[in-house]
Protein backbone atom coordinates (compact mmCIF):
# COMPACT_ATOMS: atom_id res chain seq x y z
CA UNK A 1 0.00 0.00 0.00
CA UNK A 2 2.97 2.07 0.45
CA UNK A 3 3.99 1.92 -3.10
CA UNK A 4 0.69 2.28 -4.01
CA UNK A 5 0.29 5.43 -2.45
CA UNK A 6 4.07 6.45 -3.42
CA UNK A 7 2.88 6.27 -6.88
CA UNK A 8 0.27 8.44 -6.50
CA UNK A 9 2.61 12.00 -6.99
CA UNK A 10 4.54 10.07 -9.99
CA UNK A 11 3.85 12.45 -12.83
CA UNK A 12 0.90 11.73 -15.44
CA UNK A 13 3.14 10.40 -18.48
CA UNK A 14 4.24 7.74 -16.14
CA UNK A 15 0.86 6.26 -15.83
CA UNK A 16 1.05 3.53 -18.28
CA UNK A 17 4.28 2.52 -17.77
CA UNK A 18 6.17 3.01 -14.58
CA UNK A 19 3.27 3.83 -12.08
CA UNK A 20 1.46 0.49 -13.30
CA UNK A 21 4.43 -1.41 -13.28
CA UNK A 22 5.64 -0.63 -10.25
CA UNK A 23 2.25 -0.82 -8.93
CA UNK A 24 1.15 -4.28 -10.85
CA UNK A 25 4.85 -5.83 -9.86
CA UNK A 26 4.42 -4.99 -5.91
CA UNK A 27 1.16 -6.63 -5.80
CA UNK A 28 2.13 -9.57 -7.41
CA UNK A 29 4.11 -10.46 -4.66
CA UNK A 30 1.51 -10.58 -1.99
CA UNK A 31 -1.19 -12.27 -4.58
CA UNK A 32 1.73 -14.95 -5.55
CA UNK A 33 2.69 -15.41 -1.84
CA UNK A 34 -1.31 -16.10 -1.68
CA UNK A 35 -1.60 -18.51 -4.19
CA UNK A 36 1.10 -20.51 -2.75
CA UNK A 37 0.06 -20.58 0.52
CA UNK A 38 -3.11 -22.40 -0.72
CA UNK A 39 -1.30 -24.86 -2.62
CA UNK A 40 0.94 -25.83 -0.03
CA UNK A 41 -0.35 -28.98 -0.17
CA UNK A 42 1.41 -29.84 -3.94
CA UNK A 43 5.35 -28.82 -3.38
CA UNK A 44 5.99 -28.65 -7.17
CA UNK A 45 2.62 -25.55 -7.57
CA UNK A 46 3.61 -24.15 -3.80
CA UNK A 47 7.41 -23.65 -5.41
CA UNK A 48 6.12 -22.06 -9.11
CA UNK A 49 4.47 -19.68 -6.78
CA UNK A 50 6.93 -18.80 -4.79
CA UNK A 51 8.93 -18.03 -7.61
CA UNK A 52 6.73 -15.79 -9.41
CA UNK A 53 6.63 -14.07 -5.85
CA UNK A 54 10.25 -13.56 -5.72
CA UNK A 55 10.34 -12.87 -9.25
CA UNK A 56 7.68 -10.08 -9.07
CA UNK A 57 9.64 -8.86 -5.60
CA UNK A 58 13.03 -8.41 -7.63
CA UNK A 59 10.96 -6.47 -10.88
CA UNK A 60 9.44 -3.74 -7.88
CA UNK A 61 12.50 -3.30 -6.76
CA UNK A 62 13.96 -2.52 -10.25
CA UNK A 63 10.73 0.01 -10.79
CA UNK A 64 11.65 1.44 -7.47
CA UNK A 65 15.55 1.91 -8.70
CA UNK A 66 13.64 3.66 -11.60
CA UNK A 67 11.55 5.67 -9.64
CA UNK A 68 14.41 7.48 -7.30
CA UNK A 69 16.92 7.68 -10.66
CA UNK A 70 13.94 9.71 -12.34
CA UNK A 71 13.55 11.94 -9.32
CA UNK A 72 9.85 10.12 -8.81
CA UNK A 73 10.53 8.93 -5.16
CA UNK A 74 13.24 10.40 -2.06
CA UNK A 75 16.61 8.40 -2.06
CA UNK A 76 15.89 7.61 1.79
CA UNK A 77 11.94 6.42 0.87
CA UNK A 78 13.35 3.93 -2.28
CA UNK A 79 16.11 2.88 0.26
CA UNK A 80 13.57 2.15 2.80
CA UNK A 81 11.13 0.17 0.15
CA UNK A 82 14.39 -1.78 -1.52
CA UNK A 83 15.21 -2.93 2.19
CA UNK A 84 12.13 -4.15 2.68
CA UNK A 85 11.82 -5.83 -0.54
CA UNK A 86 15.49 -7.23 0.48
CA UNK A 87 14.33 -8.76 3.60
CA UNK A 88 10.80 -10.09 1.41
CA UNK A 89 13.14 -11.49 -0.96
CA UNK A 90 15.26 -13.64 1.90
CA UNK A 91 11.84 -14.97 3.59
CA UNK A 92 10.64 -15.44 -0.12
CA UNK A 93 14.55 -17.32 -0.72
CA UNK A 94 14.04 -19.36 2.61
CA UNK A 95 10.80 -20.91 1.69
CA UNK A 96 11.77 -22.07 -1.41
CA UNK A 97 14.94 -23.58 -0.35
CA UNK A 98 13.05 -25.52 2.61
CA UNK A 99 9.88 -26.16 1.32
CA UNK A 100 9.64 -28.84 3.59
CA UNK A 101 8.71 -26.71 6.34
CA UNK A 102 5.93 -25.44 4.52
CA UNK A 103 3.99 -28.18 2.85
CA UNK A 104 1.73 -29.62 4.19
CA UNK A 105 2.07 -33.96 4.43
CA UNK A 106 -1.13 -36.25 4.06
CA UNK A 107 -1.29 -38.39 7.26
CA UNK A 108 0.03 -41.35 5.25
CA UNK A 109 2.82 -39.65 4.12
CA UNK A 110 4.16 -39.20 7.73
Amino acid sequence: MRIFELSKSFPKEEKYSLTDQTRRASRSVRSNLAEAWRKRRYEAAFLSKLSNSETEAAETQVWLSFAVKCGYLSRDEGRTLYTTYDEILGTLVGMINHPETWVLRRAAEG
